[in-house]
């Protein structure tokens, strides 16, 4: 998927646009510190290592722990929905084929319902 999509300049643009809608998000922005710029990072870290790119995220990093990364964040179903919804559009506005599109979609979905830490 990374060569497919274009390498990293991709996924850069995926998470900015997912960031430009958190940053204006009542349910979700509360969750995430003033300064958008490091979480950004992380997750185009991360996405890139996820989808074929270079390992610099767990080399930085170490193993990615998702959920262990997030346990201090009160994830229940509305900000499952928000966070979903906005790197949906972010996806879908990133011009792939429907053929990846449709993967990329499938594992948000999957990694969306992962997240919830407080179920309601």
């Amino acid at each position: 998927m990374y060569e497919r999509v274009g390498g990293s300049p991709w996924f850069e643009a995926l998470t900015t646009r997912f960031y430009d809608a958190v940053a204006d998000d009542p349910v979700l922005r509360p969750l995430y510190p003033d300064d958008l710029v490091g979480a950004r990072e992380r997750l185009c870290g991360f996405l890139v290592q996820y989808w074929g790119g270079p390992t610099d995220y767990s080399d930085q990093r170490g193993h990615p722990r998702l959920r262990m990364r997030h346990v201090n964040f009160a994830i229940g179903g509305a900000q499952r929905d928000a966070w979903f919804a906005h790197m949906a559009a972010a996806v879908r506005a990133g011009g792939l084929d429907a053929v990846d599109e449709t993967e990329m979609l499938e594992y948000f979905a999957m990694a969306a319902n992962h997240m919830i830490n407080r179920p309601e």
